[in-house]
């Protein structure tokens, strides 16, 4: 019976690798050399074993290798990983990339190469390997080390960072030019679409899995897998980005969601044996002739590497704020090159813009970076010890200076820069789900309304059904929502409040941009009445409650998603946020001269402005517990507000006289609060529970405005947990679901309504 070449060809390669891995296990070397010199054997550059019958095929295996290893690499990274990276590893990786990008380039420009190979070489020095870093610490027992970490947050930076230069690359090699509106066009799509994709996949991957859970058996959990990866493969691929990035993207998509680790696990064979065939197929294009042929330059461009890496990230480090020990021992850990080299020279032989020589060069330069790592990372301390000895006092006094006194004074006030964050954080979802809702309503929708309705009523009709879809996205960009950032802000300095009316007119303006683009984009409309139409939208958007209510069951969905891993290990640990020991109280006595004094507790708004709520009002022997809106607050009454420390603190500053009870810097918890109430008749304390809502309760379904809860039960609502997601201050249009935690507070005429409900 003849067997096909493949089935031969694998057995060939596997055996041979099997063999130069157990080798390189032995000598303690990774793995990855392993598979390159069985690549080398068993390619057609070796004539003295057999060979590979039809290399076509194992480049076929080679390109799922790379799939593979992205999703992989992408279970490694979820986007709480992501989103901790800070601005040291972004400012060092930067200045990594830029500075060896550059000498990359330049070097092949000097050794005569081509533009695109010089390019493209740029491209392949630049990125690190985290293969051989991790395999480096795990010898040398450096995990745990600080530099490590720091380490560590580059090495998932550069990952990304390759990622958006495999993009940039492409867009290159097939225009054959540097267009830069193309480029921009291209970056700007790609980010769009890979928000896009983030956001709906945070949405319904969890939401699906979750409703799967009983079903996923090691079996269908890994088919399930391997499936979304292989279809974001090819929606990537139909967009026009790599297969890299659709791969990457999957991967961390399941990392957040609770099946991660598990997927991790499974993957893991699949991984190890299609990255072993995508190493050896790397092998396989080293011509060792080639190799002997630029032997020169290869020692040229591996010194460039060693010295560039040591160098480049050194400086990033320390213009981060680092001090001049974590530059070295981290910079130390980074000369070499590794499997994105390989994936981008890969990627320009596909595309056929780079030499045959690249390859080999690329990989002999690995080989000896590779060898050189473990040595570099063992002696950064002695390096270090050695250049503090020699590099001048004055020089080093001023670095010091740099690097404490420089990074505390941009951290002395972080409010605007967390505002901003958040603010725009957040309209950056918007407007990316926005616009994906305009883009599916042009592209697809409209086409499908022309079948079956004349013009211009399916013009008008598509039109409709955007901004529909549109509208309880555009609420949130309108409800810019006072939060504790915003109030601090307005509250610490006057100069603060134009700044920030400038920032909600924008806010205003960009949503009547997003309103614009369906009307312009579909309807043949003077300018003047579509704006006027625009405008009227958004006003009757602005004023509608209804909208706020159906975007938050969205917002709470997608938070619950977000942090649904994080969430699954406190349900392991039936670990709740006891919201009683979160909120803090804090009271005053009121005087003539205060400006709160003879006002309602509706006029001071205390509650919209900073999320604080009154609890208590003493006035002589009466209290008054959870006033409402119309109760005036009194010369000598003594007030008790609740909120988080954030609102606390916010307050605090508009109120100077805030104190405790038996001070003015620590605000007990509600918790503590409630537990020191013997001064008071029983009938006067406040109690919290924590009420659950069931189907039979007549709560699901309703939200917090129409479901009378402070009429039926006497009691304030604190905030709820939903999936052990707390929302403090819930808004009023929220709707509630059957399992809601709802935190309420009140007297015990609330605790007898409680229980006649039979609820506690």
């Amino acid at each position: 019976m003849h067997l096909p070449t493949l089935i031969s060809d694998l057995a060939l390669i596997l055996i041979v690798a099997g063999i130069t891995t157990l080798l390189f296990k032995k000598i303690k070397q990774p793995l990855v050399l392993g598979y390159i010199v069985a690549g080398m054997i068993t390619g057609p550059y070796f004539s003295m074993f057999p060979n590979v019958g039809d290399i076509a095929n194992i480049n076929v295996w080679s390109n799922i290798g790379i799939i593979i290893l992205m999703f992989a690499l992408g279970l490694e990274f979820n986007l709480h990983k992501l989103a901790r990276i800070g601005g040291t590893a972004i400012i060092t990786t930067i200045t990594e990339v830029t500075g060896m990008g550059a000498i990359g380039f330049f070097t092949g420009q000097m050794l005569g190469w081509s533009f695109m190979n010089s390019l493209f070489f740029g491209g392949i020095i630049a990125i690190s390997s985290t293969t051989i870093i991790i395999k480096a610490f795990d010898d040398l027992r450096l995990k745990k080390e600080k530099f490590a970490q720091m380490v560590f947050g580059i090495l998932v930076m550069e990952d990304i960072v390759a990622i958006f230069l495999m993009i940039i690359l492409s867009t290159i090699a097939v225009s054959q030019s540097i267009d830069g509106g193309t480029l921009l066009f291209n970056i700007l799509k790609m980010v769009f679409y890979l928000a896009l994709w983030l956001i709906l996949g945070i949405y319904l991957v969890p939401t699906l899995l979750k409703k799967t859970y009983k079903l996923m058996n090691n079996e269908t959990l890994l088919i399930v897998s391997l499936g979304m990866c292989l279809g974001m493969v090819l929606l990537a691929n139909y967009l026009g980005f790599s297969s890299a990035l659709g791969a990457f993207l999957a991967g961390s998509l399941l990392a957040g969601t609770i099946h991660g680790n598990r997927v991790e696990h499974l993957i893991t064979p699949v991984k190890d044996l299609f990255g072993a065939v995508f190493f050896i197929s790397v092998g396989m294009m080293v011509d060792p002739i080639l190799i002997y042929h630029y032997l020169p330059s290869i020692l040229l461009i591996t010194a460039l590497v060693i010295i560039g890496k040591l160098i480049f990230p050194a400086l990033g480090l320390m213009l981060s704020g680092q001090s001049l020990h974590i530059a070295i021992r981290s910079s130390f850990c980074l000369p070499q090159i590794g499997e994105f080299a390989f994936i981008i020279a890969s990627l320009g032989l596909t595309l056929g813009v780079t030499a045959d020589y690249i390859y080999p060069i690329v990989v002999a330069v690995s080989v000896i970076t590779t060898f050189t790592t473990p040595f570099f990372i063992s002696h950064a301390e002695d390096f270090y010890q050695w250049l503090q000895k020699r590099l001048p006092e004055k020089w080093l006094n001023k670095l010091n200076r740099y690097t404490s006194e420089e990074q505390s004074e941009t951290e002395k006030d972080s409010d605007w820069q967390n505002y901003i964050k958040q603010c725009f954080s957040r309209i950056f979802i918007y407007i990316v789900i926005i616009l994906g809702i305009n883009a599916v309503g042009t592209t697809w929708l409209l086409p499908l309304a022309g079948q079956y309705l004349p013009h211009p009523w399916d013009r008008f009709a598509t039109t409709a059904v955007i901004l529909i879809a549109m509208a309880p996205f555009l609420k949130p960009m309108l409800f810019y929502n006072r939060n504790y950032y915003f109030v601090s802000l307005w509250v610490k300095n006057k100069t603060n409040h134009l700044p920030l009316i400038v920032l909600i007119i924008i806010r205003f303006a960009i949503t009547i941009g997003l309103v614009l683009l369906p009307l312009f984009t579909i309807l043949s409309l003077p300018p003047l009445l579509l704006l006027v139409i625009a405008a009227t939208i958004v006003l009757l958007v602005y004023r509608s409650d209804w909208l706020i209510g159906r975007y938050l069951q969205f917002e709470a969905k997608f938070l619950a998603n977000l942090n649904e891993l994080h969430l699954h290990q406190r349900e392991d640990e039936n670990a709740h946020d006891w919201l009683d020991q979160q909120l803090r109280v804090a009271n005053f006595r009121c005087e003539q001269s205060y400006e709160c004094v003879d006002k309602t507790l509706a006029e001071l708004s205390w509650g919209a402005i900073f999320k604080v709520h009154v609890i208590k009002i003493i006035r002589g022997k009466k209290h008054i517990n959870n006033p409402e809106g119309y109760e005036k607050l009194l010369d000598g009454d003594k007030v008790f507000l609740v909120s988080s420390e954030e609102g606390i603190a916010n307050i605090h500053m508009a109120l100077p006289y805030l104190c405790t009870e038996d001070n003015c810097a620590i605000f007990p918890t509600l918790y503590q609060f409630i537990t020191s109430q013997d001064q008071y008749e029983q009938e006067d304390q406040l109690l919290c529970y924590a009420v659950k809502v069931h189907k039979d309760s007549g709560l699901a379904g309703v939200s917090i405005k129409d479901s009378q809860i402070k009429k039926r039960w006497n009691c304030y609502l604190l905030g709820l947990e939903r999936n052990l997601y707390p929302i403090l201050n819930p808004n009023p249009n929220m709707q509630l679901n059957i399992g809601d935690l709802l935190w309420v507070l009140g007297t015990q005429k609330m605790a007898k309504s409680l229980v006649q409900a039979d609820l506690i």
